[in-house]
């Protein structure tokens, strides 16, 4: 059966008068989730904006091909914050996991999502990236790595919602 997911996350950022850093968010997401071709759960998929399907991590780190995308990926921006509304479309069917003796479930029993934003140091005029992910401890913030000027803070973790 088809299911829909909604993910959505927010990050404080500094005023547009500090040195502008271009912090974007990165089409592209790793999900957690249970897996009817490998028959594995909580098993890392990887969802990038404007492909067809995913990719499982599936077992034995032997990677898949996984019916899913990314099938709106929203960004609004606001002087003191950056806001994502993802929806994730994936097709989902009951199973037993054949490592563990689970049952899989929709979404998985603790889904966990690590997103990404990129940006542009001004002073070095180089690109970089980090992850802001589900299970760590917040507020947490993150700096950049040329010239520590603080990026983002993240107070919430991102939530996901199953909608179909």
């Amino acid at each position: 059966m088809l299911r829909t997911l909604e993910i959505t996350a927010e990050v404080a950022v500094p005023r547009h008068d500090e040195p502008f850093h271009n912090l974007h968010w990165q089409k592209q997401l790793e999900l957690s989730l249970d897996c009817f071709i490998c028959r594995r759960t909580d098993r890392t998929t990887f969802f990038r904006h404007g492909e067809e399907q995913a990719l499982c991590s599936g077992s034995s780190d032997v990677e898949h091909p996984a019916a899913g995308r990314i099938s709106a990926f929203d960004v609004t921006t606001e002087p003191e914050r950056q806001i994502l509304r993802a929806l994730i479309d994936y097709w989902w069917a009951p199973f037993k996991d054949k490592k563990r003796n689970q049952t899989a479930v929709a979404p998985t029993r603790a889904p966990g999502v690590r997103l990404s934003l990129g940006y542009l140091c001004p002073e070095k005029r180089q690109t970089e990236s980090f992850g802001l992910q589900s299970n760590v401890q917040r507020p947490a913030s993150e700096n950049c790595t040329h010239c520590a000027h603080l990026l983002a803070t993240s107070t919430q973790a991102p939530r996901i919602r199953l909608l179909t």
